[in-house]
C-alpha cells in the first residue's frame, strides 16, 4: 500500500492562542516576543502582522518600526505547551504514527488508519475539523507521498488550509517545478546562493540538470539529495520517538556587555541549565559548543570534544571556560550561549587514560545531587563556586541587564536575527 503522509502545522500558533483567549486581540496586529523598547526577537505573529512584513525571528525593535500600533505580548510558554498536548492528542486519535517536529506542528503516518477514516484528504479534513472545534484554532495540512511533499504542501494555502499532492510522478514533478529551489529540505542561506549564482532558481532547473553538474557544485552526496527530492522522493519515515540531538540555552542582553565577570557567571547560569537538562533526559554529551554575538550581530560558535561523554556541571563548566578564555572579546557582546551535543545514553564510567578511577561517575552524581536539592528548595539553595566568586561583582545595574534565558534545541534552529 502506498504511503499517505501527512504534515498538520497549527496558523500563527502562539499568536492565535493568545487572540482565542483574548478576544479584544482578535482582528489585530499581535506580536509574541521582545518588547519593542528592548532586545529580543519576534516569536510568532498573527497574520495581521505579517500584512507588516513581521515575521519569526525578526528583530523586536524592527517590528515596531513596521507596525507601531502592534499589540507586543511575552510568551506563555506554559499555556502553549497545554494548547499542544490537546491537539497532538487529537492526531493521536487518528493514527498512533504521529511525529511532533515542534510544538506546533506534526508528521503523521495514516497509511494503516484509511480503512477506518477514508482517504488522505478525507483524514485530513476531519483532523482539521477536529482541531477547530475543541480548540478554536485552524491547522493547516498538506497530504503526500512522503514528508518532503506534505511538509510543502501544507505551507500552500495558510491559513486554514488543506493540500494534497498528486500521486503519479509526472504529477509530482510538475507540482514541484515552478517552487523556488529554497523551499527545497536541506538547502539553506549559503548553498541556496550557489545555486542561483549557478543558475538554478527554481526546482524544475534541478530537475533538468545532470547530476555530475550538481555535483560538481555540491558534491556528490548532497547532489544526489536535491535531485530526488526535486523528483519527489524521500525515503524518510515518520519517527515516533523523537529524540532531542542538542540541548542549547543562550542569553540576550538588554544592553552590550563588555563585563568579563558578568559574562562570566552568565555563562555559568546557561551552562547549569544545560546540565540539569542534560542529566533529567539521561543523556552524555560528547560535545560542547559556546556561541557568542558582537555589537554588529556577527556570529560565531566555538566547539570542543568532551571524552568520554559527559552530564556533570564541572566538566561542562569547565570545557565551556577553556572555550570562552580562549575567546579575545573584540567588541561588547550582545549574546552568549552555551550548548551540548553528539548525545548518547553512554555511561560517563568509561575513563580515558588520564583520569582518576571513579572521578566522573563522583562528579556525576554530586550534579545529580544538587539537582534534587535545587528541585525541592529552589535555584539559589546551593551556588557553585564561581557564582560566589562573581556574585559580588555584577553591580545592580548589570543585573537588571540580564534577560530570562531562551531555550533552544536541535529541533528548530536558533534565530540569527537578534
Amino acid at each position: 500500500m502506498a504511503r499517505i503522509i501527512l504534515h498538520a502545522d497549527m496558523d500563527a500558533f502562539f499568536a492565535a492562542v493568545e487572540q482565542r483567549d483574548r478576544p479584544e486581540l482578535r482582528g489585530q496586529p499581535v506580536v509574541v516576543g521582545s518588547p519593542p523598547d528592548q532586545r529580543g526577537v519576534v516569536a510568532a505573529s498573527s497574520y495581521e502582522a505579517r500584512r507588516f512584513g513581521i515575521h519569526s525571528a525578526m528583530p523586536s525593535r524592527e517590528a515596531g518600526r513596521r507596525c507601531p500600533h502592534a499589540v507586543f505580548l511575552p510568551p506563555d510558554m506554559k499555556r502553549y505547551a497545554r494548547v499542544s498536548r490537546q491537539v497532538m492528542a487529537i492526531f493521536g486519535r487518528f493514527t498512533p504514527l504521529v511525529e511532533p517536529v515542534s510544538i506546533d506542528e506534526a508528521f503523521l503516518d495514516v497509511t494503516g488508519a484509511q480503512r477506518l477514516f477514508g482517504d488522505g484528504a478525507a483524514i485530513a479534513a476531519r483532523i482539521r475539523q477536529a482541531v477547530k472545534a475543541e480548540t478554536q484554532l485552524t491547522v493547516s495540512v498538506g497530504v503526500a507521498a512522503n514528508k518532503f511533499l506534505a511538509k510543502l504542501a501544507s505551507d500552500m494555502h495558510k491559513p486554514d488550509g488543506l493540500t494534497v499532492v498528486p500521486a503519479d510522478p509526472a504529477a509530482i514533478r510538475a507540482f514541484l517545478a515552478p517552487l523556488p529551489v529554497g523551499r527545497m529540505w536541506g538547502v539553506g542561506k549559503v548553498s541556496e546562493r550557489v545555486l542561483t549564482r549557478a543558475g538554478f532558481h527554481t526546482i524544475a532547473d534541478i530537475q533538468r540538470a545532470p547530476p555530475s553538474h550538481l555535483a560538481r557544485l555540491l558534491g556528490h552526496d548532497a547532489a544526489a539529495h536535491l535531485y530526488a527530492l526535486a523528483h519527489g522522493e524521500d525515503a524518510r519515515t515518520v519517527e515516533v520517538t523523537w529524540d532531542e540531538k542538542s540541548i542549547s540555552r543562550e542569553n540576550t542582553f538588554l544592553d552590550d556587555v563588555t563585563d568579563v565577570a558578568l559574562l562570566e557567571r552568565t555563562l555559568v547560569d546557561l551552562v547549569e541549565d544545560v546540565g540539569r537538562r542534560l542529566r533529567k533526559a539521561g543523556k552524555y554529551a560528547g560535545l560542547a559548543k559556546l556561541k557568542l554575538r558582537w555589537k554588529n550581530f556577527t556570529t560565531f560558535t566555538r566547539q570542543v570534544p568532551l571524552v568520554p561523554p559527559r552530564c556533570d556541571d564541572y566538566s561542562l563548566r569547565a570545557a565551556a571556560q577553556e572555550l570562552f578564555a580562549a575567546e579575545k572579546l573584540l567588541a561588547p557582546v550582545r549574546l552568549i550561549g552555551f550548548g551540548v551535543g553528539q548525545l548518547t545514553l553512554q555511561s560517563a564510567g568509561q575513563l580515558n587514560l588520564f583520569e582518576t578511577a571513579g572521578q566522573p561517575v563522583r562528579v556525576e552524581a554530586v550534579s545529580r545531587t544538587v539537582d534534587t536539592i535545587r528541585k525541592k528548595y529552589g535555584a539559589a539553595a546551593i551556588l557553585s563556586a564561581e557564582a560566589k566568586h562573581t556574585q559580588p561583582a555584577l553591580k545592580k545595574k548589570e543585573l537588571l541587564a540580564r534577560k530570562k534565558l531562551t531555550p533552544g534545541t536541535s529541533a528548530k534552529s536558533d534565530a540569527e536575527g537578534g
